[in-house]
């Protein structure tokens, strides 16, 4: 493939999500200690889900392919996801004893807590025949989070789809999303992301998850510029010290938008969401860097995840008005 191939897919707008959709609770109002707290706000989730929200509001056509538990929590984030117009007919309701995953996340920085609970989760009981119903081959680009393969059998229902995507011409965008609480060791990690990563057009990974990849936080920039001769586009971001693109040969550095956060979460779901949509808008990749950027700024100062997803219109009105250092 090329990136000239993986945009001309992206442009079809026609894509595949793989991951995980959850719901996230605040301590209201904002600044809120959790331990203080006397009320609660509820949102839509879960990283697969926010990229999800972030992509339809570029005007992304976009299937989220995942379990949830068969509750009430659970029927919440199907009706979030048509408020959002996420796509969720390939979503299966689980009715084990599994939990879609739940977390409490403060709107604050200053000795931030986000209490995520994913014991059981829903989204990792995915199976090889969830894959087969989803009709893979009818997509134009997939989209998947890596914590899909923290555990069986989503491991080996995701490897199955990434195989399947690659037989169609399909091509994969993965998010590294690494989080070690859901995986049995590093090492473990480091073997099934490189894995994947053979099947995969775009990797966008943040500096800790890229030494995962490589086993070294020292490698990590040299390892992202390595699998890119075999990769379309490697996103390399560094949180306030921006990021690195590599893409046909090329290194694109961009720095971030400065802003004032009221939370860390959230930025990474915008900044993917945001790069395929902009993308998508037939923007190319440098301005569409600049524009992931730029949600991922706007999202950090709003409370939640999933509402705080900016739309195109507001993404420009914000680079008209804050410049990127």
């Amino acid at each position: 493939m090329s990136l000239e191939f993986l945009i001309s897919k992206i442009q079809k707008n026609n894509f595949l999500l793989i991951g995980r959709a959850g719901v996230d609770i605040y301590p209201d109002p904002p600044g809120t200690k959790t331990e203080n707290a006397k009320k609660y706000v509820t949102h839509l989730g879960g990283s697969s889900a926010n990229m999800g929200v972030q992509l339809t509001k570029y005007g992304g056509s976009c299937s989220l392919l995942t379990r949830i538990s068969n509750d009430a929590l659970g029927k919440f984030v199907l009706n979030q996801l048509d408020f959002y117009g996420v796509k969720k007919s390939l979503i299966k309701l689980e009715d084990n004893e599994s939990r879609i995953s739940f977390a409490i996340v403060e709107s604050t920085i200053e000795d931030h807590q986000s209490i995520i609970y994913r014991h059981k989760a829903a989204d990792l009981f995915l199976s090889k025949n969830d894959i087969e119903n989803s009709n893979v081959q009818n997509y134009e680009c997939i989209l998947i989070t890596g914590t899909t393969l923290a555990a069986e059998p989503s491991r080996s229902a995701v490897l199955y789809a990434l195989k399947l995507a690659k037989e169609n011409n399909i091509p994969v965008i993965m998010d590294i999303d690494y989080r070690p609480y859901t995986w049995e060791s590093a090492d473990k990690a480091k073997q099934i992301y490189n894995l994947a990563c053979d099947y995969c057009s775009g990797i966008i990974g943040n500096d800790d998850e890229f030494a995962i990849l490589s086993g070294s936080y020292d490698n990590g920039l040299s390892y992202a510029k390595k699998i890119s001769t075999n990769c379309d586009l490697v996103v390399y971001k560094m949180g306030e010290k921006g990021s690195i693109t590599f893409a046909n040969d090329a290194e694109i550095s961009r720095g971030i938008f400065p802003v004032k956060p009221i939370k860390p979460t959230g930025a990474g779901d915008a900044f993917m969401g945001s790069l395929i949509g902009a993308l998508l808008k037939n923007y190319d990749l440098y301005k569409a860097i600049e524009i992931s950027s730029a949600a991922a700024a706007i999202v950090v100062t709003k409370v939640g995840c999933a509402p705080a997803m900016p739309n195109l219109d507001e993404v420009l009105n914000f680079m008209k008005n804050n410049n990127i250092n």
